[in-house]
């Protein structure tokens, strides 16, 4: 008999489950797609900061989760004997005109009082940015030496890869049994709502794709025009992504997902010839608050929700692992009342 039930196996699940056996548990986990089916099995991966200004729980949550992240996702490949693809690449951004530059200087700012010693929030000149660098119409960048990327597809299953030495498999279905963690993804946010009579968020599709492209090995990711371009270091360049409130087709790829590869070009122009090998469809939950949802599910006992990871599940995913093992073994509560489902 399992002390707890994890169902779904994205990455907040499958991190939850990882801090639940660490401490002792003895944890099923249950998704009938198995393994990063959902949103969590996109190509792209990067592990971003928010602005380090107008700090607030969210922010600092975090912040503190990308610190935790370096041994979280070393101690992951330890025990599962595979790569993550998690690597500090920190990040470059173009910035378009002077209103842009003085707002990115005063964030620099900001960065000292709130990142501390541990990362830098920078603006630098062509001739620091290296060549691996998109346009920028003014010459200048902000450069960060918080952000971090993984490859998610690796990293979801050396998780259940690393589980597995615990005991830990992901099974298609199963009966309720026991304590129960909820982690469903855009499904599992139309269910609370239905169940709360409240809405709790909502489903964003996005799209991604993979193109073949040599990069730096020490290439930092690149955020341009409102996209996400990720060297993997296997000689593959992610993009993305796309941001659908409106869609037909969840998973099919279409005309907004097939222009990723111009409209990156049009910032990065070295990968105007690289041929795409993969494209990714997908919906990712968003929750009307736009911060996770975690803990107690609402009039029923014994049962927890850790949802709404949009944009930033990866980051986010060893804090709340941390948090909701705390939660539901030892009572311990952590989280931010801004992450609360009441």
């Amino acid at each position: 008999m399992a002390d707890v039930t994890v169902y779904g196996a994205g990455v907040f699940g499958l991190a939850i489950a990882w801090s639940l056996v660490r401490k002792g548990a003895r944890v099923r986990m249950i998704d009938p797609r198995g393994v990063g089916s959902g949103a969590s099995g996109g190509p792209v991966g990067a592990l971003a900061p928010h602005t380090p200004d107008g700090w607030n729980p969210k922010k600092a949550t975090q912040f503190e989760s990308l610190k935790m992240a370096p041994s979280f996702w070393a101690e992951v490949e330890a025990a599962s004997g595979e790569t993550t693809g998690f690597r500090r690449s920190g990040r470059l951004q173009p910035l378009a005109d002077a209103r842009a530059v003085e707002l990115a200087m005063h964030r620099a700012g900001a960065a000292c009082e709130t990142w501390g010693s541990y990362a830098e929030w920078n603006v630098i000149d062509e001739s620091a940015a290296g060549p691996w660098r998109p346009i920028s119409p003014t010459g200048r960048f902000v450069h960060d030496t918080l952000s971090a990327q993984i490859e998610p597809q690796s990293a979801c299953r050396a998780l259940a890869s690393a589980l597995r030495t615990h005991g830990t498999e992901v099974l298609a279905e199963g009966d309720e049994a026991g304590l129960s963690i909820w982690a469903t993804g855009w499904e599992g946010l139309a269910k609370l709502t239905e169940a709360t009579g409240r809405r709790m968020g909502v489903g964003v599709k996005g799209q991604a794709l993979r193109l073949v492209c040599d990069a730096p090995a020490d290439a930092p990711q690149i955020f341009a025009g409102g996209l996400h371009i990720i060297s993997h270091g296997d000689g593959t360049i992610a993009i993305g992504s796309t941001t659908e409130r409106v869609f037909e087709d969840p998973y099919a790829v279409d005309e907004a997902g097939r222009d990723l590869a111009a409209a990156a070009a049009s910032h990065f122009p070295e990968l105007e010839e690289a041929r795409i090998v993969d494209h990714w469809a997908g919906v990712r939950p968003r929750a009307i608050s736009r911060a996770p949802l975690l803990g107690a599910w609402p009039g029923r006992p014994g049962h927890f929700v850790a949802n709404g990871g949009f944009k930033i599940g990866f980051g986010m995913a060893p804090w709340v692992g941390r948090a909701m093992a705390e939660l539901v073994l030892d009572g311990t509560d952590r989280i931010p009342d801004a992450f609360r489902l009441v």
